[in-house]
C-alpha cells in the first residue's frame, strides 16, 4: 500500500502590497526585495481575514471535489494560534459543516507543524486504510514595523487530503530528522510580532538541512542524483536558492547554477508573490512547482527540507503520481494571486497596527474581504466566523 496526499489547495489573503511601496517609503532600491530576497509582493490579510477564513477557504476545495466521507481526523498547523486552548481547526470544522465524528487538533512548533502533521496523518492511515486525514496549513507571518523581517511578511493556506493509494504525490517512508534548542527565531505570548535572530536563523536553517540530510542518508535514503526536483522551506525565496546550492556542495554535486536553478524555480513562484506563509511555505511550494515545471513530473523524485525555528527539521521525499496535472487548479490559484486588492503604505501600516489595537476588548469587523469565509469580530471574548455565500 502506498500513502500520500491525494489533493492540495491553495488561498491567501485577499489584500497585497507590493514591496515598491515598502521600498518607497524606506527610501530603497527595490532591488533589495526584488533580487536580495526573491520577494516582489506579500498578501495582507483584511481585518476580516486570519487563519480561519483562509484555512476554511483551502479546504473548502478538498470537500467540494472528495466530499467529506472517511474524514476522521483534521489536523491544523499553524504558528498563528488564535487562541490558547481551541485549535483553530474546530472553527474550521464547523464552518465547512463537517461531520461530528471527527478528531481535531492544533499543530505547533514553528514552521515545521505542517509535515508534522503529515508525518501523524500518514500513520492514521497506515493503521486503517479506509481513512482520510485533512491537514490545514495557515499562516500569518507578522514581524514589527520597520524591522529587518518586514519585508518577508505574508499570509496563505493550503489544505491537502492524506489517503492510500495516494493521486497526486507518494511519501515515501524514509526520512531524516533534527532537532535543536536554540532561539533563532519565537514569539513570547505577550507579542503578536515574531523575532527573529536573522543571521543566526539562516545559519540555524543551513546547518539543520545538512544534519537531516545525513541522517536520511543514514537510514537508507535515495542518493541526490535520484531525486529530480527540490522544495524549502522558504521565509524568502532566496532562502531556498542558498539552501539548495548548500545541499549540493554537500553532496560533491557538479551541477551549474543553471542545472541548480532548474530543480528549484518553479517551486518559488507563488511564495514570491504570497510572501511568508510559515507552516504552509513548503507545500506553496510544491503546489508551485506542480502548476509551474514546464517538465512533466509523473514518476519523478521530490525531496523535501521542512525547517520550523527552534528547531525542529526533516527531509524526506514524495514520487509524483501520473495525472497529477488533472487534480491542478493552476487557472483558479493564478487568479486568486492576480485579483488581491492593492493597498498602498499608509493602508498596509493601518491594518498592521490595528491587530494590537484591539487585542482583549470585543469588537466587530468591516466586510473587506471578497472570500467565501470571514472573520466578523469578537462577543464576549469569542471570536465569531461567517459564511459569506
Amino acid at each position: 500500500m502506498t500513502i500520500g496526499i491525494s489533493d492540495l489547495a491553495f488561498a491567501t489573503a485577499h489584500r497585497v502590497l507590493d514591496l515598491q511601496q515598502l521600498a518607497d517609503h524606506q527610501g530603497i532600491d527595490v532591488g533589495k526585495y526584488y533580487i536580495g530576497i526573491g520577494q516582489s509582493e506579500m498578501s495582507i490579510p483584511a481585518a476580516d481575514e486570519d487563519i480561519v477564513t483562509m484555512g476554511a477557504q483551502a479546504a473548502a476545495q478538498i470537500l467540494a471535489r472528495h466530499g467529506a466521507d472517511g474524514i476522521r481526523t483534521l489536523l491544523f498547523a499553524t504558528e498563528s494560534g488564535i487562541d490558547q486552548s481551541k485549535s483553530a481547526g474546530v472553527f474550521v470544522h464547523g464552518l465547512l459543516g463537517m461531520g461530528a465524528h471527527c478528531r481535531v487538533v492544533e499543530l505547533k512548533q514553528a514552521c515545521y507543524s505542517a509535515t508534522a502533521a503529515l508525518q501523524f496523518a500518514l500513520g492514521i492511515v497506515a493503521r486503517d486504510a479506509s481513512e482520510k486525514v485533512l491537514v490545514i496549513a495557515s499562516d500569518v507571518a507578522r514581524y514589527a514595523l520597520d524591522t529587518s523581517g518586514e519585508p518577508t511578511q505574508g499570509a496563505a493556506a493550503v489544505a491537502f487530503l492524506v489517503t492510500a493509494d495516494p493521486a497526486l504525490l507518494e511519501v515515501e517512508p524514509v526520512t531524516g530528522v533534527h532537532t535543536d534548542d536554540i532561539h533563532d527565531f519565537w514569539r513570547p505570548n505577550y507579542l503578536s510580532t515574531a523575532l527573529v535572530d536573522g543571521k543566526y536563523s539562516l545559519a540555524a536553517y543551513l546547518g539543520a538541512l545538512e544534519a537531516a540530510w545525513g541522517e536520511y542518508q543514514a537510514r537508507g535514503g535515495v542518493a541526490f542524483d535520484e531525486i529530480a526536483r527540490f522544495c524549502y522551506h522558504q521565509p524568502f525565496t532566496k532562502m531556498a536558492v542558498k539552501a539548495h546550492d548548500r545541499l549540493c556542495r554537500i553532496v560533491g554535486s557538479d551541477l551549474d547554477r543553471d542545472q541548480r536553478r532548474a530543480q528549484i524555480d518553479a517551486s518559488l513562484e507563488l511564495n514570491r508573490r504570497t510572501g511568508n506563509s510559515y507552516t504552509a511555505s513548503i507545500y506553496v511550494g510544491l503546489l508551485s512547482l506542480l502548476e509551474r515545471d514546464p517538465d512533466e513530473l509523473a514518476g519523478r523524485r521530490i525531496g523535501f527540507f521542512s525547517y520550523g525555528s527552534g528547531s525542529v527539521s526533516e527531509f524526506f521525499t514524495g514520487i509524483v503520481q501520473p495525472g497529477y496535472r488533472d487534480l491542478l487548479r493552476t487557472a483558479a490559484d493564478a487568479a486568486s494571486l492576480d485579483d488581491r486588492r492593492p493597498i498602498d503604505y499608509p493602508r498596509y501600516r493601518a491594518l498592521h497596527e490595528s491587530v494590537d489595537a484591539v487585542q482583549g476588548s470585543d469588537y466587530e469587523t468591516a466586510a473587506e474581504t471578497s472570500g467565501p469565509f470571514r472573520f466578523a469580530g469578537v462577543v464576549d471574548h469569542v471570536r465569531r466566523y461567517q459564511r459569506r455565500d
